[in-house]
């Protein structure tokens, strides 16, 4: 029998060769972590991006979400080797319920992003590919705060954004991280601006500061007054100003705010419409501050949104008009022109909240609503009222296992 005999020097070139085929084809460990309530504040407070996956091993979206998610890590890995600048990680739904309520989780699987442990608003709802993930977190580490060169870009700011303009001696200082850190959380709301040095010193006679420029070209500027080094000042002083009371739903942002789970006040305008958009805005922040967290206060462009129009029996032609939509039925204001009446608007959200609108669509007008000398019915006067359109914008089956969460019907 003829044995093969391999020289010292062969077999390590040899077993080199194997190891290196072996390393070639054999798949790159990705770097999850699995996140638990041991570990969770810890590991999110200290990574600069985090983008967590809450599932369900039953899922089956859950299960064809797993090899893509890790496939971004490996490459978001690639591209920005520190470790705690982005940081993928996981929770499993049913071993770790108790994450699951307190991130209010209601679906699966759910992309979460969070900055510096604080959750942002707005998840990942993009395609489900490993190129979409890793370019969604590659645009979460471009600098949102663009640097102004020259006084004069100021003068050609688009006035149909929101605008946050700073003004720093350096850049290397206390009061412009806590600027940057706002700006990375508020990237989608507002457009960030700062200058420094020299280009900044006319505008800091009294030292750093920031202004904020709402829309148009009108509206007067707003100074903050606060410590610009107090990070949650700061925070709250740009989030009231990025976030309106009155927000623009749009088909690109519906099944986020459907998903919220709170009813639609909406009034439909048509867009260049912006006279009855400031009336509706106005009457909003006088009679419903109160009610903002139990109603959602929005505004529609009616010619994008014809077809919940056409749900209330209404065209784009008989805007402005305001409905309320609770996810069971629409509900139409009476009168747009009614808008201004102390308390009006205001009674037609509580009537939603106490059942009213529900009833008297199926019962007609309570008794002590009743027009003086009119005839009482004795019976259900009839009506159906119109089923929910904006329902259909939520998180769809087909793409997410969606927990049971039952309503009112209202």
């Amino acid at each position: 029998m003829n044995l093969l005999v391999l020289s010292p020097s062969l077999d390590i070139r040899f077993f080199a060769v194997v190891l290196l085929v072996i390393g070639l084809f054999s798949p790159v460990q990705a770097e999850i972590t699995s996140l638990d309530s041991g570990n969770i504040d810890d590991v999110l407070n200290n990574a600069g991006v985090a983008i967590v996956n809450f599932y369900a091993d039953w899922c089956r979206f859950s299960q064809m979400l797993h090899p893509i998610f890790e496939e971004s890590s490996n490459i978001v890995r690639e591209e920005f080797p520190e470790t705690k600048q982005v940081v993928f990680a996981r929770v499993d739904c049913d071993q770790h319920s108790d994450i699951a309520q307190r991130y209010r989780i209601s679906k699966y699987p759910t992309l979460k992003l969070f900055r510096n442990g604080m959750m942002m608003k707005r998840e990942y709802r993009g395609q489900r590919s490993v190129a979409a993930i890793a370019d969604f977190i590659r645009q979460q580490q471009v600098d949102p705060v663009k640097e102004i060169n020259s006084m004069e870009e100021i003068k050609t700011l688009d006035r149909s954004k929101r605008n946050v303009i700073a003004y720093f001696e350096k850049r290397d200082s206390e009061n412009y991280h806590a600027f940057s850190k706002v700006a990375n959380i508020l990237r989608d709301d507002c457009t960030f601006l700062a200058a420094f040095g020299a280009v900044s010193e006319a505008e800091r006679f009294s030292g750093d500061n920031v202004i904020y420029k709402p829309m148009g070209e009108s509206a007067p500027d707003m100074v903050y007054l606060g410590s610009l080094s107090n990070f949650d000042l700061t925070y709250a002083w740009t989030q009231d100003k990025c976030v309106p009371l009155v927000r623009e739903i749009t088909f690109e942002n519906g099944e986020e705010l459907t998903e919220e789970g709170i009813p639609f006040l909406i009034l439909f305008h048509v867009k260049e419409d912006t006279e009855s958009l400031e009336k509706f805005q106005h009457e909003v922040a006088r009679q419903l501050i109160s009610e903002k967290g139990s109603i959602n206060f929005l505004h529609a462009d009616c010619e994008k949104f014809r077809h919940p129009l056409l749900h209330i029996q209404k065209t784009p032609a008989d805007c402005p008009v305001i409905a309320i939509d609770s996810f069971r039925h629409m509900y139409v204001y009476p009168d747009f022109k009614d808008l201004n009446i102390p308390g009006k608007l205001r009674q037609f959200v509580l009537d939603l909240h106490s059942g009213k609108l529900h009833r008297e669509f199926h019962h007609g007008p309570d008794p002590t609503d009743s027009t003086p000398g009119q005839e009482e019915t004795g019976g259900e006067l009839a009506s159906s009222p119109p089923e929910s359109s904006f329902q259909k914008l939520a998180p769809s089956e087909t793409r997410y296992t969606i927990l049971s969460r039952d309503r009112d019907e209202l």
